[in-house]
């Protein structure tokens, strides 16, 4: 990290987070934050529901939820960016604060409730995107929406035409009830409506589910039965967890969803569980508390096919990102692997 990335996140950590995240952002949009361009290799290149991506390093939903900075993000070393979460209708999301620094356990918790600008102004950005980059959209559905279900495939109407993949969020922990529509029925019923859109589309595109980590080992394996007949293309393993067991912060009682550091090893577990229930048949994104190289390798050694970062960027900053994807072709270099998917699974 260089000092000047020192200094612009000592300065960013003086401001309340969503203050400072407000920040970070109109830094990337005017070209103050590092540019690593792109990072790749032979062994870093790999492809992800038929996908090409220059390196498996991904930004996770929720950094730029509006797609306001997808230019400067896509120079970032980041191998694909994911943006959104996107609901049909504008909506602010909780009250604030609603985002905060557990500086002592390398955390975050956040109980944003999809506070986003719609899925029209988010589509006209996206129609203005970078073409040489790998670009998905997070998709929800509004708090106060009579048909929860349905707005994930209203979302996906709208705004796939600019799209490489999309992901169904049922997983976060901030809109009450949400996670009711991972149980099996209620999951089978959404995925059919989102696969029914998506394959009326004049160009499909990849979608994912992204599950969350506080799943029993029952409702594991409904999810990977569910994801096996349904016809989606990957998972995203996994969301933000409720958990609180270990943490020293001060803000460690906050309520909403728990990211970073402490995650790490339980959203890991859930992976190589649900790469096991599907018994390898589909992709995985591996997310949840990746802050280095040996993470992102223990995640892929877990099952994953590339993995997303988000947290750590809070206390690492952007160059993380390249320094991550160089570390990890070294690791594949040294255990002899040639690609990125000759290592999924190896430690599962």
């Amino acid at each position: 990290m260089s000092l000047l990335e020192q200094a612009g996140l000592r300065l960013l950590h003086r401001f309340d987070p969503e203050t400072a995240h407000g920040m970070a952002l109109t830094a990337l949009r005017l070209g103050l934050a590092p540019s690593a361009g792109t990072v790749t290799s032979p062994r870093l290149r790999t492809t992800l529901a038929g996908m090409t991506l220059a390196n498996p390093v991904g930004l996770a939903a929720g950094f730029d939820k509006n797609a306001t900075a997808l230019r400067p993000l896509s120079r970032a070393g980041f191998g694909f960016i994911e943006v959104g979460a996107a609901t049909p209708r504008p909506q602010p999301g909780n009250p604030k604060p609603r985002l905060f620094r557990l500086t002592e356990d390398r955390a975050v918790i956040n109980r944003f409730g999809f506070n986003n600008d719609g899925m029209a102004a988010i589509a006209a950005r996206l129609a203005d995107r970078p073409r040489d980059a790998v670009i998905g959209l997070n998709l929800g559905a509004n708090k106060d929406s009579e048909n929860r279900a349905g707005d994930f495939a209203t979302v996906l109407a709208t705004c796939a035409a600019h799209l490489d993949f999309a992901t169904v969020n049922v997983s976060s922990p901030n809109t009450e009830k949400l996670r009711d529509l991972q149980g099996k029925d209620a999951l089978a019923a959404l995925l059919a409506g989102v696969m029914e859109t998506r394959n009326s589309l004049d160009r499909p595109i990849p979608i994912f589910l992204k599950i969350a980590p506080d799943l029993t080992d029952a409702e594991i394996a409904d999810v990977a039965e569910v994801a096996l007949t349904s016809g989606i293309d990957g998972l995203i393993a996994t969301n933000t967890t409720l958990d609180r067991d270990g943490l020293t912060s001060p803000h460690r009682d906050e309520k909403g969803g728990l990211s970073g550091r402490p995650l790490f090893e339980k959203s890991t577990r859930v992976l190589a569980q649900i790469y096991r229930a599907t018994e390898a048949r589909l992709p995985i994104i591996g997310v949840g508390g990746i802050a280095s190289a040996e993470d992102a390798y223990a995640k892929i050694r877990a099952g994953a096919s590339a993995v997303q970062l988000y947290s750590a960027l809070t206390y690492e900053g952007l160059s993380l990102v390249p320094r991550i994807s160089k570390g990890l072709d070294d690791l594949l270099k040294r255990d002899g692997f040639n690609t990125v998917s000759e290592a999924v699974g190896t430690a599962t």
